[in-house]
């Protein structure tokens, strides 16, 4: 994996932080050489002189890279580069909304928990949002399993992610990695070095069932000092936030039905991390609505008080359209309209219904229950 690796006592995060300013020229050399770094980019933005003729296009990105890249040297700069292209992307959804930041003071760091959609587009929207309403922007947590090549490795952390350690062998060692995160984020938080995003589980909510995994929330809390601090006080200094996001369509619902349709034997080829990427950014995703919770907070803070207010904002406040009611009538083979709020959508039920169709009959359900169990579990039935 690219970047700086080594822990030492002046700078303990290097191995898994984001990269600082001073690192970023180095970073940037690396991109402006790296072939594969350029390829991937020229097969998503010129995809038909790709096929006609890679090195043609990989060279036209490599000469668009250098000129873009030659006068960056530190984040913010980085960062206010991709926003255009960001906002351009942003402004394909056809509506974009949002509800509950005004709750959350600019003045301080806030630990965003999330449901998990989208690879990217999920911390995307949401810094997005942040932004605009004067917040720093976030950092973002990102699986060392999408890290297996060195320039997305570089491209993510010069842009403010910080890495979670998936691959690693053993409880010891797992354990070591979990505390070292946890320093990491609280070291964020409670020094206000700005806002962080984690997702409430590992990898995304394939089946449209987003529910909190009890050691992500366990994680957060292995940075206390059990000699002097409770487990309340350091759950509560952490500022905890619930963001449900809420696309109307899913640009990769096919991949994710075919996967489920496989069951446990699936197993990803190389590439199909960073296709998900490409499709999950490009893809059409019709409305989304992004809803921030309140600080949670209590005199006795535990894990499963955390757990239990995430999972409650997420069933109460995922805003659901039309096509969540109709993949829950096909599943139940049902005119019924249950009595929760339906948003108005982008797409008609002809177009919807095509889009499931299109898919391998073996894969329909799966895709309809993706779509349906938000609906399901605001009506308890899951």
């Amino acid at each position: 994996m690219a970047g700086i690796s080594v822990v030492n006592s002046d700078d303990p995060f290097a191995d898994i932080r984001p990269y600082r300013d001073d690192e970023v020229p180095m970073v940037i050399a690396r991109l402006l050489v790296n072939r594969d770094f350029h390829a991937s980019l020229a097969r998503l933005q010129f995809p038909r002189l790709f096929a006609v003729s890679a090195s043609a296009a990989c060279w036209v990105v490599a000469r668009w890279l250098r000129r873009q890249l030659r006068r960056v040297t530190t984040v913010d700069q980085f960062q206010l580069l991709v926003k255009p292209e960001l906002q351009r992307l942003i402004g394909r959804t056809s509506q974009f909304s949002s509800d509950g930041l005004d709750k959350l003071s600019t003045e301080q760091s806030w630990l965003l928990v999330s449901n998990h959609r989208d690879i990217v587009m999920d911390p995307s929207y949401t810094n997005q949002l942040f932004h605009d309403a004067g917040h720093r922007t976030m950092a973002i947590a990102i699986g060392d399993n999408l890290l297996r090549q060195d320039w997305v490795a570089d491209l993510m952390r010069i842009n403010k992610s910080f890495i979670v350690r998936r691959n690693v062998s053993g409880p010891r060692e797992l354990l070591k990695a979990s505390q070292h995160l946890a320093a990491f984020m609280r070291s964020m938080i409670s020094g206000n070095a700005g806002s962080v995003w984690i997702a409430q589980r590992e990898g995304r909510a394939k089946t449209g069932i987003d529910k909190t995994e009890p050691a992500v929330i366990k994680m957060l809390s292995l940075s206390r000092d059990k000699r002097t601090e409770t487990l309340s006080e350091v759950l509560n200094g952490l500022h905890i936030v619930p963001v449900a996001i809420s696309y109307e369509l899913d640009p990769c619902d096919a991949n994710k039905a075919a996967e489920l349709a496989c069951g446990p034997g699936y197993r990803k080829a190389d590439n199909e991390d960073v296709l998900s990427i490409g499709k999950g950014i490009a893809g059409q995703k019709g409305n989304v609505h992004l809803s921030f919770g309140s600080p949670i907070k209590a005199e006795a803070l535990t894990i499963e008080d955390v757990v239990h207010a995430i999972d409650d904002h997420m069933r109460r406040h995922y805003r659901l359209f039309e096509n969540a009611l109709w993949a829950w009538q096909r599943l139940s083979n049902s005119d019924e309209v249950p009595n929760v709020d339906i948003h108005l959508g982008t797409i008609t039920r002809q177009e919807f219904d095509a889009r499931i169709d299109a898919m391998p009959e073996e894969h329909q359900q799966f895709a309809l229950a993706m779509y349906a169990n938000p609906l399901r579990r605001a009506l308890g039935e899951i």
